[in-house]
């Protein structure tokens, strides 16, 4: 068994679109027209192939009210892997992306949670060694 296909519920997203391509640098895989909205996945030039990441639109209402409550309270919805937290933190930074605080250690981990403007807090981890 493998994992192909998560993702995050997005308020826009043409939007988030933009921000994951242009500033993260994953590549758009798939986009199909779906009534108003969009099957709209996008893959990571490094990882693993065959997994897609969904911007799915936040259209069920209690979907959207358990991602509301996750935002405020600070939780990110999903965690993405780097080689190098301190090099991509200053990168994204450089490019204006919102984080709550600096990269922190903390149980053989490095990490830091940013903001992908859409309405999810992301968190960028690595593994220490």
């Amino acid at each position: 068994m493998k994992i192909n296909l998560t993702g995050v519920p997005v308020h826009d997203q043409e939007k988030a679109l933009k921000f994951y391509t242009e500033i993260l640098g994953f590549e758009k895989k798939e986009d199909v027209p779906m009534g108003e909205h969009r099957w709209l996945t996008i893959v990571s030039p490094e990882g693993a192939d065959g997994v897609e990441f969904l911007l799915e639109p936040m259209g069920f209402p209690p979907a959207a009210e358990y991602y509301k409550s996750l935002y405020e309270a600070g939780i990110p919805a999903t965690s993405f892997g780097s080689d190098n937290v301190d090099k991509e933190y200053a990168k994204l930074k450089s490019l204006g992306v919102e984080f709550k605080g600096e990269p922190i250690e903390m149980d053989g981990a490095k990490f830091v949670v940013f903001d992908d403007t859409c309405g999810n807090w992301i968190c960028l981890a690595e593994k220490l060694d």
